[in-house]
């Protein structure tokens, strides 16, 4: 990739792909979120400087004195980097590998160098395909293919033209575009093959590829303890953290799905201490959680299933009070709060079926709380004296823990607002004290910090359930999508004679648009996503053989199940669509027809400006080779309106040789002699004659 504008269009074809092949290796590790910011940043801006490059606009090259100076003084810096920056010794290296990578694609110009490229460029999808797991990862690795498969075939190209000798006649037409087209081709089948390969053998090494990941690089939607400030960021974030399929459609509506319990407040954060925890030995099919006393109590009872994905924690999710399940792990860890964890970090991936026990018909009579308990839930930190006298008023005559919790509960919904913005906490001694009596707006954290510590000051034992809520449902797939903008926390308080009940004090949020357009597009994204999980990520032996059951299924009937089922989810979701985009259908036609033109007018414009660049560079006299053949199809395109069509077999000096005796036929034979002067024989000064025969032949009359 040299930084002079290249000769032939293979070879500018040639350095476009492997650019591309570069970018996309590069945007598949960025989309895996596991690169910082200023390496993304360093290299984008690399890429981009390198393509100005190819195109001609950036002609200055780096002094070789100067690249030497800064990879050797960033030798130095590494162990800078990994001591006192990063901290972290993969960090560091990828910051030095990606370092690197900039210095090479902003110098390289011998095949030496465009080797290197291109092992950077495996590097970093091979890199990619252990660190991502979204679909945006088989976006860009079918790019790096197709952009793979056109280098190659270009460098082949451009082998082949150097062992060859010059040959003198007119370039072929459209070069760049059949090259691309053949890539595509070659590409097609490629992707078609291993498609087939893919669905034949299924894959058993996935958790061991996931060992290989640090866990601090994963995002984070789910925090094992409550720091003010940081709700209101994660609430920002749209990325899925679960999927959950219920089995009972009337069950389907806004579930919470708790991850954990925080029971210890310090006036700025929640958190858990050390406690005593029981090890819940799993069996091979399902493993109950609850005593006798669980399974006898009566009340709405659902079964789902749940697929976890990134959520920066090994917390199990549940909806209700969990009571028999069956997940692929050899054990499970109850804590002394009542959460459930893996034990074994972050399980992404992880698939489990759950029943659970959803609302009560009647009192359960539950066992009372030990008294460590009572006493951990009755914890206070130092208040501002007027939370408990506030408290105190509002709870003035009430008499049942119910009804004073319930009080409390409609006290912040309706006299508080809810916003996603964070506060400005610097010089604020007590956050709470700040939320209730002067801000007066927070998100869920400040709802249910306020209300367990106003509860726990009337004596009533109160602590705090983080997890997710609502979530959205998907008829594409059947299954609600958890994303970590559902992020919540709520309030359980032990009521006597019911035991925890759960307490939401926070205000509803504004309505996010489900309706809308861009949220109807989610869905469809969300669709592909969870067959890529299912599908691609998790395909193993049982997925094989339910594939293979479908399609026998189908050999046997035209009419499966399942394809009705898809195909009726999808005209829901088409018919949803459709109505969404009504309003805007006047919009939509508009840039419709905006894009047809463009695609009609589009390459014709394009080779315009092209050959209007040209132009200019041979006035101001920086003429290239490659203008001839811009100038050359120029003056084909004058005759082609004064009616002379050049065939595409005769050379240059034969289609001028062919002309009626005329003056247009003299300066034809002039601008072809200025052509081959140009293009074959480096003379820049033929531009400019070839420009001003071009306006001599504009001008001239045939007589």
């Amino acid at each position: 990739m040299s930084g002079a504008a290249p000769v032939l269009p293979v070879e500018r074809f040639f350095q476009f792909s492997m650019l591309g092949m570069l970018a996309s290796g590069y945007l598949a590790v960025a989309g895996s979120g596991y690169l910082d910011a200023p390496t993304v940043a360093a290299m984008a801006a690399g890429l981009a400087v390198r393509a100005l490059m190819i195109l001609g606009y950036v002609r200055r090259e780096l002094p070789p004195p100067w690249v030497n100076a800064a990879t050797l003084a960033y030798a130095g810096f590494y162990p800078i980097d990994y001591a006192f920056v990063s901290t972290d010794f993969l960090a560091a290296t990828v910051h030095f590998v990606f370092f690197l990578a900039i210095v090479k694609v902003l110098t390289a110009k011998t095949n030496r160098d465009y080797f290197f490229v291109k092992a950077v460029a495996f590097l970093e999808i091979l890199a990619a395909s252990i660190l991502a797991g979204r679909l945006n990862f088989f976006v860009w690795l079918t790019a790096f293919l197709i952009f793979g498969v056109a280098t190659f075939a270009a460098s082949e190209v451009r082998q082949s033209r150097r062992r060859a000798g010059v040959v003198a006649r007119t370039p072929v037409r459209r070069f760049g575009w059949r090259l691309a087209a053949l890539s595509l081709l070659a590409s097609g089948g490629i992707l078609a093959l291993t498609a087939t390969l893919f669905f034949a053998l299924p894959r058993t090494a996935q958790a061991a590829f996931r060992h290989l990941i640090p866990e601090r690089y994963h995002v984070t939607g789910f925090s094992n303890e409550i720091n003010f400030g940081r709700a209101g960021e994660i609430g920002k974030d749209s990325r899925p953290v679960l999927h959950a399929r219920i089995e009972e459609a009337e069950a389907r509506r806004a579930l919470k799905w708790k991850g954990g319990v925080l029971a210890e407040f310090d006036g700025r954060r929640w958190y858990n201490s050390a406690g005593p925890i029981d090890l819940i030995r799993v069996d091979g099919r399902q493993t109950r959680l609850v005593g006798d006393d669980g399974q006898r109590r009566q009340g709405k009872r659902i079964s789902y299933e749940v697929v976890l994905h990134q959520s920066g924690s090994d917390a199990l999710f549940f909806a209700g009070i969990p009571e028999f399940v069956r997940i692929p792990l050899p054990a499970v860890i109850r804590t002394h709060t009542g959460s459930y964890r893996t034990g074994m970090g972050e399980a992404v991936g992880l698939r489990y079926f759950v029943w659970s026990f959803l609302a009560a018909e009647a009192a359960s009579h539950p066992a009372p709380l030990q008294r460590w308990e009572r006493d951990l839930y009755l914890r206070l930190p130092h208040l501002d004296a007027r939370i408990p006298l506030m408290t105190r008023k509002l709870l003035a005559g009430q008499v049942s823990d119910l009804e004073r919790a319930r009080t409390i509960e409609r006290h912040l919904r309706r006299n508080y607002g809810y916003t996603t913005e964070l506060p400005d906490l610097d010089g604020v001694l007590d956050p709470m004290s700040h939320f209730l009596f002067e801000r007066k707006k927070g998100h869920c954290e400040y709802f249910a910090s306020a209300m367990a510590l106003m509860l726990r000051s009337a004596g009533i034992p109160a602590r705090i359930a983080v997890g997710f809520q609502s979530g959205q449902y998907n008829p594409l797939t059947g299954m609600h999508v958890i994303r970590a903008s559902d992020a919540h926390s709520w309030v359980e308080a032990y009521i006597d004679g019911q035991g925890w009940s759960s307490f939401d004090p926070t205000p509803a949020a504004p309505e996010g648009g489900s309706g809308s357009l861009f949220a109807q597009a989610l869905l469809l994204l969300d669709t592909a996503e969870t067959f890529w999980n299912e599908w691609v990520l998790n395909y193993d032996l049982e997925r094989q053989f339910e594939l293979a059951t479908r399609l026998e299924d189908s050999g046997r009937s035209l009419r499966v199940r399942w394809f009705e089922s898809a195909q009726g989810r999808l005209g829901e979701a088409v018919s949803s669509l459709i109505d969404s985009a009504r309003p805007l259908a006047p919009g939509l036609a508009v840039a419709a027809a905006g894009a047809v033109l463009f695609a009609i007018a589009g390459r014709r414009l394009w080779v315009l400006g092209m050959a209007r660049r040209a132009r200019l560079r041979v006035r101001l006299g920086n003429a290239q080779a490659s203008d001839a053949a811009l100038l050359y199809h120029r003056m084909l395109r004058i005759l082609s309106r004064r009616g002379f069509e050049k065939p595409p077999w005769l050379t240059p000096a034969e289609f001028a040789a062919v002309l009626p005796p005329s003056p247009i036929s003299m300066i034809v034979e002039e601008l072809t002699a200025a052509y081959n002067d140009l293009r074959f024989g480096g003379n820049t000064a033929a531009g400019t004659r070839m420009v001003r025969l071009l306006d001599d032949l504009e001008a001239c009359r045939d007589s």
